[in-house]
Formats: structure tokens, C-alpha cells, sequence
């Protein structure tokens, strides 16, 4: 028995903890951690954007509208990145709009994540008519174009940043009730759904202890992608003036303000639309590493 026990005790020292093992599959992905590295450079400026930024992202500096950047004739280090049309410093404005980009993103996402998984739990529980019902709806849903979707519910709703927060979470809605109910039915033909159910685990309880935690793996990756699709929502429609107004630092609205001056002064237009690639782009590596990490398939 004591030879048993220590070969026992011997595996499970092998075994390594499953977040290491998530984290050596991840960082073989360079792309991902890449992706992480600028994710966590963008958190810590959001959550410190009061103390970097030079300026308030509001005020307005009359005497030096659009001024270039400071490495160029005519600039200063005043401003690093120039002005704006009204004179507003571009640097603090693109690093409070970073923190807004993310609560955008953040709000949305928890949003859509957490109605959509009722949804996909309840349709892949009760088959019938409440799946059909559902499901048809979110496919009516899917069937809009996003944008389209997303002014529509702003239309309704009125134009805003929270609105444009709710719409969004619609937006994304049936993505992860869709995954949900997919991932549900899985699990629902597996032995140890039977096994609950056969010791008296309700549906309640087989619903979000028993099967949901199992279903985890591909919301996660699904709602890290969501990020980079909020972020890109919300700066449309602040570009077409139906999300955050005026004078809040989105960048989507910082590039509809400035359109005008796309020749003749091109660092108001440019670092806006860098910031959105670059936040876009890092979201997407690191949702794609964690694909590699938490599918079994797709393990190296």
C-alpha cells in the first residue's frame, strides 16, 4: 500500500498545476504574449491615465490648435503628439480614451457574456420549443449586420456612451448563447451529467456546478476576442456621433472630429487610429493564444 501511495504521491508531483500548464502552452505562442505584454501596458495606463497624462483631456490650449508633434517643425514638448482643432493635448486625450475603450469593453462584454450564457444554458437544457424559440431569435439577430444593429438599438435608445455600451452587449449576444448551447449539448451526453442526475443534482445545480464550469474554456476565448470587437463598435459609433459625446476622449469620436483635417494635419487622425489597431490587434493575439492553450486539439 505504502509503494502504491508514494507512486500515487510521485504523479501528482509530476503533474504540473493546470494554470502553469495553461501558461506553457500559452507563452508558446509569441504572438499571444506579445498580445498580453501590450494588453497589461494598456490596463496599467488606464488605471493611472490621472497621473501620466500631461494635461486634462478637455481643456483647451487657444493659442496652439493643431500643433504638430514635437519632433516636428513647429512643435513642442508641451505637447508630445500636437493639439487637436480646439487646442485639446492629443497624448492626454488617446490615454483617457484608452480607459474608456476598456470599460467599454469591459461593460459590454460582462454584459452580452452573462445574458448569453442564461440564454445558451436554458436552450441547451429544455430542447423543444424554449431551444427553438431561442435560437431563432438569436438568429434573426445574426442576421443583421453588427453595425447596423448597434444604430438601430442607439436609435432607439439615444445616443450615449452607456446606450452605446447596451447596444454593443446586443450586438454581441448571440455569439455566446450560440457557443453555450453547443458547448451544453456536449456535455449533456457525458457520464458524469448521468451521474448527477442519478444522485439527485437538480437542473439548477447541474446547469452552473456540473456543467457550465466544464463549457468555461471557449467563453473565455470567446469573450477575450469580444474585446476587440467592442472596442472596434464603439469607436464606430462614436465616429458616426451615436456613442460617447463630445467632449469625452474616445478615440472614435476624436476621429470624426478631425476628418476635416486628414491633409493638413495628419497626427490628429493617425494616433487615434493607431491606438484602435494597436488595442484591436493586441485583444486578438492574446484570444488566439488562449485558443491554442485551452483547446486540447489544438495543443502542441
Amino acid at each position: 500500500m505504502s509503494a502504491v501511495r508514494g507512486e500515487v504521491q510521485i504523479k501528482a508531483q509530476a503533474q504540473p498545476h493546470p494554470l502553469r500548464e495553461l501558461w506553457n502552452y500559452f507563452s508558446q505562442n509569441r504572438g499571444a504574449v506579445i498580445g498580453l505584454t501590450v494588453v497589461i501596458l494598456l490596463v496599467l495606463i488606464a488605471l493611472s491615465a490621472n497621473l501620466i497624462a500631461p494635461h486634462s483631456p478637455i481643456a483647451q490650449f487657444r493659442d496652439a490648435t493643431l500643433a504638430p508633434p514635437m519632433w516636428q517643425a513647429g512643435g513642442s514638448s508641451k505637447f508630445i503628439l500636437g493639439t487637436d482643432p480646439v487646442g485639446r493635448d492629443m497624448l492626454s486625450r488617446l490615454i483617457h480614451g484608452t480607459r474608456l475603450s476598456l470599460v467599454i469593453g469591459l461593460v459590454s462584454v460582462t454584459l452580452s457574456l452573462t445574458i448569453g450564457v442564461l440564454i445558451g444554458l436554458i436552450a441547451g437544457f429544455f430542447r423543444g420549443v424554449v431551444e427553438v424559440a431561442l435560437m431563432r431569435l438569436m438568429d434573426i439577430m445574426l442576421a443583421l449586420p453588427s453595425l447596423l444593429l448597434a444604430v438601430a438599438v442607439v436609435a432607439i435608445l439615444g445616443p450615449g456612451l452607456m446606450n452605446a455600451m447596451y447596444a454593443i452587449a446586443i450586438v454581441m449576444l448571440p455569439h455566446y448563447a450560440r457557443q453555450t448551447r453547443a458547448a451544453v449539448i456536449g456535455e449533456m451526453q457525458k457520464d458524469y451529467v448521468s451521474a448527477s442526475r442519478i444522485a439527485g443534482a437538480g437542473t439548477v445545480r447541474l446547469m452552473f456546478n456540473c456543467v457550465l464550469p466544464n463549457c468555461a474554456a471557449p467563453l473565455i476565448v470567446q469573450a477575450t476576442l469580444g474585446f476587440s470587437s467592442a472596442i472596434l463598435d464603439a469607436a464606430a459609433l462614436g465616429f458616426l456621433g451615436l456613442g460617447a459625446q463630445p467632449p469625452t476622449p474616445e478615440w472614435g469620436s476624436m476621429l470624426a472630429s478631425a476628418l476635416e483635417f486628414i491633409q493638413s494635419a495628419w497626427w490628429v487622425v493617425t494616433f487615434p487610429g493607431l491606438a484602435i489597431l494597436v488595442s484591436v490587434l493586441a485583444f486578438n493575439l492574446m484570444g488566439d493564444g488562449l485558443r491554442d492553450a485551452l483547446d486540447p486539439k489544438l495543443k502542441r
